[in-house]
């Protein structure tokens, strides 16, 4: 005999708290920012970054009086120096912060847009503010009991994708009740952001009267032990720089890579970007562009460094035409890229 369905629905009990949607939500988490460029700003930022564990893997007895008694008395100057000549002055912080909150705005206008008021996006820092624990904290209020973390490094690293997943774990250690979580995971072959970086490059090089007769992929540098440790970091960066050469169609000795911001005496992962940049001149090469796609926003690290230091280096070297070609930033092809890895990683849950 058949029976009559049974109702999943029921009415709350009385002085039931209300029960929200379940939604789904999104967190892009970036490297992060000091709150000014003046020393106390610097020196709180520069103390937590270098003290992580995941940076900097000298013991803590023997790191941290070495960190707050020498270098956190002079680098916060420097590093604020550098900050001050790329700080976005209208919005009083770091270009980085500018480019995230606008990364975040278009994804969740395109997620509204295909999914409805079912996916939330959110943003933090792995340092700094908006901190990881407060983006986590809007996303659980907003009744996200689903949230992907989406580290924003293509080219995956203990040091960056890792400890900003780290971050994001310790505060659910803290919640009575934890949404389920899933990680983004490293994206440097994916075949949409090879696309993405190489359209950036084409249209770049579209607008200059000149032709580079070299295009440097420019990565982060990285200690050589942490590869020699098993960080993939490096393998990474240069399967990166090789699609991105076969998608342009340039032959071998048209692109090279190099890595920047090298840090302490230690041996980092080579070839080392300035000494690079010095000789190119005295081998004929006067004409070059360059581009940093293990950073998806521009930065310190890319408008200070990069458009700023080292080309005064290629140029003062003899070199006649320099040429920086930004990051993905807000670009629309990036957040196509986003919407795409969102939508792959969160499969079953939209």
């Amino acid at each position: 005999m058949l029976q009559a369905p049974v109702s999943t629905t029921s009415p709350l009990p009385a002085g039931h708290p209300p029960v929200k949607v379940p939604r789904v939500g999104v967190l892009l988490i970036n490297l992060g920012t000091p709150d000014g460029t003046d020393y106390s700003s610097m020196r709180r930022y520069l103390s937590e970054f270098l003290s992580d564990r995941r940076v900097v893997e000298v013991p803590p007895l023997i790191w941290q009086p070495i960190l707050q008694g020498i270098i956190l008395t002079f680098r916060p100057k420097k590093s604020g120096h550098a900050y001050a000549g790329i700080w976005n002055r209208e919005l009083d912080e770091s270009p980085l912060k500018t480019h995230t909150r606008e990364q975040a705005r278009l994804l969740a206008a395109a997620m509204g847009e295909r999914h409805g008021e079912k996916v939330v996006v959110e943003w933090g820092m792995r340092y700094g503010n908006p901190s990881t624990a407060s983006a986590l904290e809007k996303l659980t209020a907003a009744g996200c009991e689903r949230i992907l973390l989406f580290p924003l490094y293509p080219q995956y690293s203990a040091t960056t994708t890792a400890t900003a997943c780290d971050q994001a774990f310790r505060t659910l250690m803290t919640m009575r009740r934890q949404p389920a979580l899933r990680t983004v995971p490293t994206y440097h072959d994916d075949p949409d952001y090879i696309a993405a970086l190489a359209n950036s490059v084409r249209t770049h090089l579209a607008g200059l009267d000149w032709t580079p007769d070299l295009l440097i992929t420019s990565f982060h540098g990285l200690p050589k032990s942490y590869l020699e440790k098993g960080d993939p970091y490096h393998c990474y960066c240069l399967k990166t720089a090789r699609l991105l050469r076969e998608a342009l169609g340039m032959p071998p000795d048209k692109l090279r890579h190099a890595f920047q911001s090298r840090f302490g005496r230690t041996e980092w992962l080579q070839p080392y970007l300035e000494p690079m940049i010095k000789a190119l001149p005295g081998q004929g090469v006067k004409n070059i562009a360059i581009m940093a796609p293990a950073f998806v926003s521009d930065c310190v690290e890319t408008l200070e460094e990069v458009n700023q230091g080292i080309r005064e280096t290629f140029l003062t070297a003899g070199g006649q035409n320099f040429t920086y070609i930004p990051c993905l930033n807000s670009s629309a092809g990036h957040i196509d890229l986003l919407v795409k890895l969102t939508e792959r990683e969160a499969a079953g849950w939209l």
